[in-house]
């Protein structure tokens, strides 16, 4: 197999331009074009940055060997499947697909195809989580705020698939273990659809997630806080910082600067900060290039179609739960 892929972008609206860059500046891939079924975007893009534009969807996929589906969401299912029975890779920006159904479907025709296909959930590309995430384990509380300023962009879906679902993503990926419970409401206050929400996610092993989303915020926010057994991380997607507070047991002999806490029963703790080292990676040109390593060199998938759609399952029922408390 070649040492890049050839790859064609649906979809070139704010995301899809973003994507069309990466694409044509990365070494592992070679950009052929894009399709959008908008002939003004089509001409616009391809006299801006010579881009090729195809003439249909099928004429892209059928010269590519990875397809980058970057439109909105009611087209994603249509789009993949045609990529996947011509035997093409697929990159699916979040969410997956509109239903779970959908999502299975194009989970059982990759296998039968045998392609690869991965979601893309970017903040598990964010420097700042990918500074920290090997150290995030056995979390028994988990807190994200994701809140945003009013953009109607977007505004055509709940906010729970449209910013929620990030956190919902990363939460599953960190926590070993199964769903158990969960409880959502939030409130329509400008659109059609729920703008504020909130969710409490739990799961078999005890551990608890609260999640927040906001799309009418006064300022832009996206943390996440994780407490664990002798540990304390939050992750600043937004500004790609980390704060980690690591506790150990106390020395017999604590140093003159050691900060440590006494409990009720005599029990010290010595605290320290730890400063993990953030790489300095661009999100999405990482996560399209390692779709590219696994199909390349037979690596794992890191956000393989069936992760995609668990985030999409959780979403779902958070949506219908958060609808039904706004009624």
């Amino acid at each position: 197999m070649s040492k890049t892929l050839k790859a064609g972008v649906l979809g070139a609206g704010h995301l899809g331009k973003i994507h069309l860059r990466l694409l044509n500046q990365s070494d592992k891939f070679d950009l052929v074009g894009f399709y959008d079924p908008r002939p003004e975007v089509r001409d616009t893009i391809s006299d801006e940055y010579g881009f090729k534009a195809f003439d249909s969807e099928e004429e892209l996929i059928a010269a590519v060997q990875v397809v980058d589906i970057v439109t909105p969401t009611v087209y994603h299912h249509k789009l993949a499947k045609k990529a996947i029975e011509m035997g093409k890779h697929v990159f699916l920006e979040k969410p997956i697909t509109q239903t779970v159904d959908e999502a299975n479907e194009l989970i059982a025709l990759a296998k039968k195809h045998q392609v690869l296909g991965q979601v893309g959930h970017v903040e598990r590309f964010n420097p700042a989580f990918l500074a920290v995430k090997d150290d995030i384990n056995d979390s028994m509380f988990i807190e994200t705020h994701r809140l945003a300023e009013f953009n109607p962009r977007g505004t055509d879906v709940p906010v729970v698939l449209d910013l929620m679902i990030h956190d919902i993503d990363t939460v599953l990926s960190l926590v070993d273990s199964e769903v158990s419970a969960i409880s959502a409401s939030g409130v329509a206050i400008i659109s059609e659809t729920p703008d504020i929400a909130n969710a409490r996610i739990e799961f078999e092993n005890g551990c608890v997630a609260n999640l927040t989303a906001s799309r009418i915020s006064l300022k832009n926010m996206r943390k996440a806080r994780f407490f664990q057994k002798d540990a304390y991380i939050s992750v600043d997607y937004f500004s790609k910082s980390v704060e980690v507070v690591k506790m150990e047991n106390a020395p017999e002999n604590v140093g003159d600067f050691d900060m440590v806490l006494e409990n009720a029963q005599g029990k010290k703790k010595r605290v320290f900060f730890d400063n993990p080292k953030i790489p300095g990676v661009n999100a999405i040109l990482m996560e399209l290039e390692c779709f590219a390593d696994a199909i390349l060199t037979n690596k794992a998938v890191i956000v393989p179609l069936e992760q995609g759609k668990n985030a999409l399952d959780v979403a779902l029922q958070i949506t219908a739960l958060v609808e039904k408390s706004s009624a």
